[in-house]
């Protein structure tokens, strides 16, 4: 059993929850992110629903687990909720938390989880598992921020709201680690954008799978599909879900290619392919007719890899292409890459055949990593 006490955790502190703290529970848990990424909090959530919760925190000291409130260390004014389970059958416990709005952006949720972290290894803990859903970023973020390794995914692993289940990322802790915040290879855009004026590449979200479904279904895009095809409408809204946790995970980088004018998709372009032993990886990129002929997609190009370059330790990134495809062949001239070499029957074709795949490359200035 773990012993009730008060953990100081820097910005905040980790102590007893309390009837007072209803009010405040209750004004939380209306906010649409906690309703978005916790289905098990009711909606609308009532005062009747605090009292309930506080009195269920009671039962889960008694079984084993935890539950703090996350609090301001100077006023004692409820910030949110923490608690680690009761050990699973291995000794493993899983910690979860929920941070009030109106006290997010300042560390409270990374301090909490560190804080409670350790305190469970000093009453002799050994591992500490967190699971996010895939659209959480948030809360990947706080786990690799603590000290957490990304394990995988767990598939269907979470209820959700309509009924369906849905995936969690899996994190842990050991207490032999270090826990040492982990960087993502990968890290997020200055500002959350690029742009040079004339384009803007944003990370791909799922508000973006309707337009990014229309422009793999082109065609002229269709036929440079690996393999050649049209898209599956259900994996086109699942890989626009996972493309932040895949960004976070360090494996590929998706994004949006925008008219900086007034926001319009133009297309998309990506990082994938990801090796960082190589310190490499691939670029490829695809326009709507109405924004072709315009220099768009060297723009973007350039952008997405200088980005690369001051900001990752990618130190090669590559494209291949058609070898018939000078359209293409030409953006990644004017973007600075050198022709390679051709794979011959690197492809898979329609109906079985194999295609030549035409290799270019761009290095780093100097041609090493530098670091990060």
């Amino acid at each position: 059993m773990f012993p009730r006490e008060t953990i100081p955790a820097g910005p905040v502190v980790l102590r007893g929850l309390t009837p007072g703290d209803a009010g405040a529970i209750v004004r939380a848990c209306a906010d649409p992110e906690i309703v978005r990424f916790v289905p098990a909090v009711p909606v609308p959530y009532t005062r009747d629903d605090a009292s309930a919760f506080l009195k269920s925190s009671e039962r889960e000291w008694e079984a084993g687990g935890v539950v703090f409130a996350v609090a301001d260390p100077d006023t004692g004014a409820w910030l949110g909720n923490i608690g680690l389970k009761p050990p699973g059958p291995r000794g493993a416990v899983e910690i979860g938390y929920l941070i009030a709005p109106w006290a997010r952006g300042r560390g409270a949720a990374t301090a909490a989880t560190r804080a409670l972290t350790e305190w469970a290894f000093s009453h002799g803990t050994h591992r500490v598992d967190l699971l996010a859903g895939v659209e959480n970023l948030a809360s990947q973020r706080v786990a690799l921020a603590a000290g957490f390794t990304r394990e995988g995914v767990r598939r269907g692993d979470e209820p959700l709201r309509d009924g369906s289940r849905g995936d969690l990322v899996s994190f842990a802790r050991l207490r032999t680690d270090s826990g040492e915040r982990i960087r993502p290879y990968l890290p997020p855009l200055p500002g959350g954008a690029l742009s040079d004026g004339v384009v803007r590449l944003t990370p791909l979200t799922a508000a973006d799978a309707a337009d990014r479904l229309a422009l793999e279904s082109l065609p002229d895009v269709m036929a440079h599909h690996v393999p050649p095809g049209a898209p599956d409408p259900a994996e086109n809204e699942e890989f626009c879900r996972e493309a932040g946790m895949l960004w976070l995970a360090g494996s590929r980088a998706e994004l949006v290619i925008r008219d900086a004018a007034d926001g319009a998709f133009a297309g998309s372009i990506q990082l994938a392919m990801v090796i960082p032993p190589l310190g490499q990886a691939m670029t490829g990129y695809s326009l709507r007719p109405e924004f072709r002929g315009r220099g768009l997609a060297t723009r973007a190009v350039n952008l997405l890899v200088e980005w690369a370059f001051t900001s990752t330790a990618l130190a090669r990134v590559v494209a291949g292409t058609d070898p018939g495809n000078t359209a293409s062949h030409r953006v990644l001239e004017r973007a600075g890459f050198t022709r390679d070499a051709v794979l011959h029957g690197f492809l898979p074709g329609p109906g079985g055949t194999r295609r030549d795949d035409l290799q270019w490359y761009r290095l780093r200035p100097g041609g090493g990593q530098t670091g990060f």
